[in-house]
């Protein structure tokens, strides 16, 4: 494989036979996946994940059909999808311990939380901080955290944009205006 082969070229050389093509997808795109679900999701269940997605695009190769979608918005879908899957076993996995603890006091999480809210001046100092700008991300709404980290961080189009979430074109652009709205909000 080389770097100048696209997607789509590597993907016909593992489908006639080349099985260490595959390694050059991984060695592409296990970066930019990791990055994506540790930004929208955690650090800690990130590595899981992505080896999950590649699992699935491993077995669902055949499937890929380039005349829908490219390679990066396929396997950014699966991730997307594989990220939403985790969580949601993860919690109903999270409510079957809470019902076990019936006497627990649930309320006592909350307010074992530390208030971090910054003075202004803090704020600023903070802004260049990568800790702090994850911190300000994870405020807000997954639906918006997705379309910044894909759009900035993933450097895709909003109609990639789109077809990974599966929502039209204006409505990327329409909850991007309103997230980067909602990132000032929480910077001031």
């Amino acid at each position: 494989m080389s770097f100048n082969e696209t997607d789509e070229e590597i993907i016909i050389s593992y489908k006639n036979g080349d099985q260490e093509a595959f390694k050059g997808l991984i060695n592409r795109y296990t970066s930019p996946l990791y990055n994506f679900i540790a930004r929208t999701t955690n650090k800690n269940d990130a590595p899981d994940m992505v080896q999950e997605v590649f699992i699935k695009v491993w077995k669902n190769i055949n499937r890929f059909d380039e005349n829908k979608a490219s390679f990066k918005t396929w396997i950014f879908t699966i991730a997307r999808n594989t990220a939403k899957d985790f969580f949601k076993k993860k919690r109903s996995l999270l409510f079957s311990d809470i019902e076990r603890n019936e006497n627990e006091d649930i309320n006592s999480f909350a307010e074992n939380i530390p208030d971090e809210s910054l003075l202004p001046d803090e704020i600023l100092k903070r802004l260049e901080d990568s800790k702090f700008l994850n911190k300000i991300l994870d405020k807000l709404n997954i639906n918006y955290k997705e379309i910044l980290i894909l759009h900035y961080q993933e450097e895709m189009t909003f109609d990639e944009i789109g077809k990974i979430l599966n929502k039209p074109l204006n409505t990327v652009k329409s909850q991007h205006r309103r997230a980067i709205i909602e990132l000032r909000k929480l910077i001031n």
